[in-house]
């Protein structure tokens, strides 16, 4: 799919999801300058649109830039520890500091996440057996006892209420005012295009990149604070979104390759769909009610993931 394809599809899939809701607004209402939806689009309906986009966007060029400088396919911010590490900090900054501001915890977050991140990194290279599943399932673990030590702090503190409903990826609390965190990732991600090409040749490894005058460190280190930052940045304004860092990477590169520059837009685009449809999908479920688009994602991703492990296992053998 060409990207002018997935721009006409994300142009009406935003529309689209501009005039869902359980408040129902026609575009002639709009038009027209009927003051309570115009009042309603730019409150709510905007808003988480474009938390939706650029949720999407980030997430899944974290996703690349993990699977370039960890050089797995199946490394993402949901299987190398970076989201269960943000919600550890999260948690950590509501315990100590329970009266800090957003940005307060933001920060504290995203120490917690590139700390993670980074010894997940660390120990993934002293792996002698670095089987392409085996990775990521390494991950997966690590993620699983950094979540347990966070649900454990939120029942010792009396606070599991609270955490469990700020991880819930739910874009439908989102409203002008408590959004505008999400736009940090925008630079963010223009600092990932720009470092495109080193992450492709860091992708072919330590030996290869300095070999080719690339500063390989430099390069690992400014991925891992790109996908910490982003990551905290998406979990504090809309909750865990998982798997969107692992499939969509995994599925645009098989129909555009591994180059990072050529398909870092591709990714981006398609990424900001597929959280779109999902969210889309979510409102209409049940409506007039909603339900978690984390839960949507996550149950359609993690049979993308399994159809994706069982194809590299027929691949293998």
């Amino acid at each position: 799919m060409r990207k002018r394809h997935l721009v006409v599809l994300l142009i009406i899939f935003s529309i689209i999801s501009l005039f869902l809701g359980s408040k129902s607004i026609g575009i002639a209402d709009v038009l027209s300058g009927n003051k309570e939806s115009i009042h309603l689009m730019l409150v709510s309906r905007v808003p988480r649109l474009v938390s939706i986009l650029v949720a999407g966007m980030g997430m899944s060029i974290c996703g690349i830039i993990m699977q370039q400088i960890s050089q797995n396919k199946f490394v993402s911010p949901t299987t190398g520890a970076t989201i269960d590490s943000a919600k550890l900090g999260i948690v950590v900054a509501m315990i100590i500091f329970p009266s800090a501001s957003i940005m307060q915890k933001t920060i504290i977050s995203f120490i917690f996440a590139l700390i993670g991140t980074f010894i997940f990194m660390t120990f993934i290279r002293k792996l002698k057996f670095k089987n392409v599943i085996f990775v990521p399932l390494v991950g997966i673990m690590c993620g699983n006892i950094i979540g347990s030590m966070t649900t454990f702090l939120g029942y010792r503190f009396d606070i599991i209420q609270n955490v469990n409903s700020w991880m819930e990826g739910n874009f439908s609390m989102i409203l002008k005012g408590n959004y505008e965190l999400v736009y940090l990732s925008i630079p963010l991600m223009l600092v990932a295009v720009l470092y495109a090409n080193k992450f492709t040749v860091a992708g072919m490894g330590e030996d290869f990149a300095i070999n080719l005058g690339v500063n390989y460190k430099s390069v690992v280190n400014v991925g891992l604070i790109i996908v910490a930052l982003v990551t905290v940045c998406v979990i504090i304004t809309a909750g865990n979104i998982p798997y969107i860092g692992l499939i969509v990477p995994n599925i645009v590169s098989l129909y555009k390759g591994d180059d990072v520059n050529k398909i870092i837009w591709d990714t981006a685009l398609f990424g900001a769909l597929f959280v779109l449809v999902c969210d889309i999908v979510s409102r209409i479920l049940i409506y007039p009610y909603e339900i978690s688009v984390g839960l949507t994602v996550g149950v359609i991703g993690s049979i993308t993931f399994l159809i994706m492990l069982f194809r590299r296992n027929s691949y293998a053998s």
